[in-house]
């Protein structure tokens, strides 16, 4: 018998996830443009759960970072990130995650998201709420930005982008109690869903960097859309997350309103 997605997607996610420590501070590391790096691991966690999706559910589209793809035959589609957080991982710092989504007709049904090093596995599926480590998420309560700790991220290309992010923070960071930037979308919306965070916003990133937080953070009760408010289009993600207390005030102070 078929195990279900949300079963599948977390047993890969914990196989890749090991794969990624035993290369931990050994993998080659090579550029794949200016700022932006690629290691031998990413490869080989790419390949790792590419392997097992295609296997274990055929006709599905997958499309991963490192460009692993297979035009699907249905309306499923998986993002992966088989490292989100490559930077991190080949500096040798211990942030970095997994990152599976599964989207059915348009609308996101599974998230797994799996930190190796940190021994934390989030995972959703759409209306059955959201866990860490098998235990309930829920977002935090605080409704005032000015007690309002944040993160963030900036985009690889910021040199030359005229939305690069500097002017939302910097207005931001002086509005609130702090704003932290650790370059792991998918872990930073599922720290919003933990209430960690009480918040989270980025521009520029790619579908597989958020499908599955995205969800993780609304089964958690957070709110996330685009930077305008509107619903998040996954081929173009802005993306604003927050425990929804927060939202509007948040929304406001990004565009400058506030």
């Amino acid at each position: 018998m078929s195990i279900s997605d949300l079963t599948l997607a977390l047993e890969i996610a914990l196989e890749a996830g090991e794969l990624l420590q035993s290369h931990f501070g050994k993998a080659a590391v090579h550029h794949k443009g200016d700022k932006n790096l690629v290691t031998d691991a990413d490869q080989a966690a790419e390949e790792l759960i590419f392997k097992r999706l295609t296997a274990a559910r055929p006709g599905d589209e997958v499309i991963a970072e490192e460009g692993s793809f297979v035009k699907g035959e249905n309306t499923r589609c998986w993002y992966v990130d088989p490292l989100d957080g490559t930077n991190n991982y080949a500096h040798g710092f211990w942030i970095f995650a997994v990152s599976l989504g599964l989207v059915l007709d348009g609308e996101l049904r599974v998230g797994v998201v799996h930190a190796p090093q940190l021994g934390q596995t989030f995972a959703a599926r759409r209306g059955f709420g959201a866990t860490l480590n098998g235990q309930p998420l829920r977002v935090s309560r605080t409704d005032k930005l000015s007690e309002a700790m944040l993160a963030t991220g900036f985009p690889y290309a910021r040199r030359t982008l005229k939305h690069n992010n500097l002017a939302e923070h910097d207005r931001v960071l002086m509005e609130v109690q702090d704003v932290r930037r650790v370059g792991v979308a998918s872990l930073d919306l599922c720290w919003t869903a933990a209430g960690r965070w009480d918040g989270y916003w980025e521009m520029s990133l790619m579908p597989w960097d958020v499908a599955a937080g995205i969800l993780i953070c609304r089964e958690a009760g957070g709110t996330v859309t685009n930077l305008a408010g509107e619903p998040v289009n996954l081929l173009q993600p802005d993306v604003v997350a927050t425990n929804g207390l927060l939202h509007q005030d948040l929304l406001a102070l990004l565009g400058g309103k506030k």
